[in-house]
C-alpha cells in the first residue's frame, strides 16, 4: 500500500508539472514590427513549392513571422537536446507533447510495476500443490501451511488460507479460499486500469494536438494573401507529430495490457485447480469432518 501511495504522489506531481509547463510554454514573437518579416527560413529553398510562384516570390508577398518559443519549451529548443532529432520533434509538436510525455511516463511506471509484480507472483503450481499434499499426508495441516508460507504468490496464499480453516469444516475452508482468491485477484489487477487508460488516452491527446495544429495552420493560411505550399506542408507535418507520438505510446502499452490480462487469467485457472485439489485431499483425509 505504501508503494501504491508513492506512485500516486509521483503521478500527481507529474500532472502538476504538466500544467505548469503547458501554461508557461507560450510562443512569443521575437521579431519587431519595425524590422518587417523575417523570410530567411522560407528562402532557404529555391524550388517552386507554391501555387504558381516560387518560394522566393511568395516570401516577398506573404508576411511570415518566425516565432521564437518562450518558457520551458523555448529553453528546450535552444538546448543541445532541442537540436537533436527527438528534441526537435518534441518542440515542433507543441504544448500537447507535455501531456503525451506525462502519459508515457505514467504508462511506463505502471507497466514496469505490473510486470515486476506478476513475475514475482509466478511459481511452479504443480510442484507447489504436490509438496503441500505430500506434507499434508505425512506431517499434518500445520506443516503443510508452513510450506505454503515459504512460497510467495497468490496460489500459495489461498492454499495457506484454506489450511488455516481446516478445523472449522469444509464449508469454512471453501469460503476462506474464495475470500482469499478475491483479495489476490484485486492485488493482481491493481494498476491495470492506469495501463488501459494510457493506451486509450494517448491517441486521443495526439489527435487533439493534431486538430489544434491544423487550426493554427489554417489560420496562418487564412491570414496570408497567397498560399505558400511550404507553409501548408510545415503546418500539417508539425500537427501530425502529436498523432504519431500518441500511437507510439499507445501501441506498446496496449500490448503490455493484453499480456497482463492473459497472465492474470492463467493465475486464476491455476488458483482454481490448486484449491480444488486441496479441498479434495482434505475431504479424502477427512480433515475437519
Amino acid at each position: 500500500m505504501a508503494r501504491l501511495g508513492t506512485i500516486k504522489k509521483a503521478i500527481l506531481a507529474l500532472f502538476c508539472f504538466g500544467l505548469i509547463v503547458t501554461a508557461s510554454a507560450v510562443p512569443t514573437q521575437a521579431q519587431d514590427a519595425e524590422n518587417g518579416p523575417n523570410v530567411e527560413g522560407i528562402m532557404a529553398t529555391s524550388d517552386s513549392l507554391s501555387f504558381g510562384s516560387s518560394v522566393r516570390d511568395s516570401a516577398s508577398e506573404v508576411p511570415v513571422i518566425i516565432e521564437e518559443r518562450g518558457g520551458l519549451m523555448g529553453k528546450i529548443e535552444r538546448s543541445p537536446f532541442g537540436q537533436s532529432g527527438a528534441g526537435e520533434l518534441f518542440v515542433k509538436g507543441g504544448n500537447f507533447m507535455w501531456w503525451l510525455l506525462f502519459t508515457a511516463i505514467m504508462g511506463l511506471v505502471f507497466t514496469i510495476e505490473r510486470f515486476w509484480t506478476l513475475s514475482r507472483a509466478r511459481v511452479n503450481t504443480r510442484k507447489l500443490i504436490g509438496t503441500v499434499i505430500t506434507t499434508l499426508r505425512n506431517d499434518g495441516v500445520q506443516a503443510a501451511a508452513e510450506e505454503c508460507q515459504k512460497v510467495r504468490g497468490p496460489i500459495a496464499a489461498i492454499l495457506n488460507s484454506g489450511l488455516q480453516k481446516v478445523d472449522r469444516g469444509p464449508e469454512a475452508v471453501e469460503k476462506s479460499i474464495t475470500t482469499a482468491g478475491t483479495i489476490e485477484m484485486a492485488f493482481l489487477e491493481r494498476g491495470l486500469i492506469w495501463v488501459s487508460s494510457v493506451s486509450t488516452i494517448a491517441p486521443l491527446i495526439g489527435f487533439l494536438g493534431t486538430v489544434s495544429g491544423m487550426i493554427n495552420a489554417f489560420e496562418a493560411i487564412a491570414s496570408s494573401d497567397s498560399v505558400n505550399a511550404q507553409l501548408v506542408a510545415a503546418g500539417i507535418s508539425e500537427a501530425l507529430i502529436t498523432t504519431a507520438t500518441g500511437l507510439v505510446i499507445a501501441i506498446p502499452t496496449s500490448i503490455g495490457f493484453n499480456y497482463f490480462v492473459s497472465t492474470i487469467d492463467r493465475f486464476v485457472i491455476e488458483m482454481e485447480e490448486a484449491s480444488a485439489e486441496l479441498i479434495d485431499e482434505l475431504q479424502r483425509q477427512k480433515y475437519g469432518s
